[in-house]
């Protein structure tokens, strides 16, 4: 039976100070600016290259995305925004991952809480850890679950967790 690879990215630090009255618009901070290609050079340093990357369309993870792939030198053939994934909710992160070819082996999904957090928690086989504060995806956190279900039928809790690693994890 065949591994896959679920890497689940919140998007990076977005600015919430700014002029941006619409929520889809936000940028990212300066800190998310910072943080987003070091989750992509962390990728890189681990050998985890997705074969499918699917974003929500939303400023703030277009530039995550963004920022993670050029870190990653990876190609843009390999990127999709989904206007699905803006803000989604588990169920609707759930069919779109069914919709992923068979022959993805590693897929890479940006987005946004709660509905990653969700996602996270019903795949994990045990309980991610929280950070200190009690939160689980900070923004620019990436979780790397292995799945040996196909992408069409994830099962609850069939997931291993692998990695949970936070921007902040990464500062020395």
């Amino acid at each position: 039976m065949t591994t896959r690879t679920l890497l689940i990215l919140r998007h990076a630090k977005s600015d919430s100070d700014g002029d941006v009255v619409d929520d889809f618009a936000r940028p990212l901070s300066a800190r998310g600016r910072r943080d987003a290609p070091r989750m992509g050079q962390w990728l890189r340093t681990h050998g985890l290259r997705p074969d499918l990357v699917l974003s929500s369309p939303a400023l703030r993870a277009r530039q995550t995305t963004e920022a993670v792939l050029e870190a990653l030198d990876l190609p843009g053939d390999r990127l999709r925004f989904d206007d699905r994934l803006y803000l989604a909710e588990v169920d609707t992160l759930l069919a779109v991952i069914a919709e992923c070819p068979v022959r993805t082996g590693v897929l890479l999904l940006v987005g946004h809480n709660p509905g990653l957090e969700e996602l996270l928690e019903q795949l994990s086989a045990e309980a991610p850890p929280r950070n200190t504060a009690g939160k689980l995806l900070t923004a620019g956190a990436l979780a790397r679950l292995s799945m040996r279900q196909a992408w069409k039928h994830p099962a609850p809790h069939g997931a291993a967790l692998i990695d949970l690693i936070r921007p902040r994890e990464l500062d020395d």
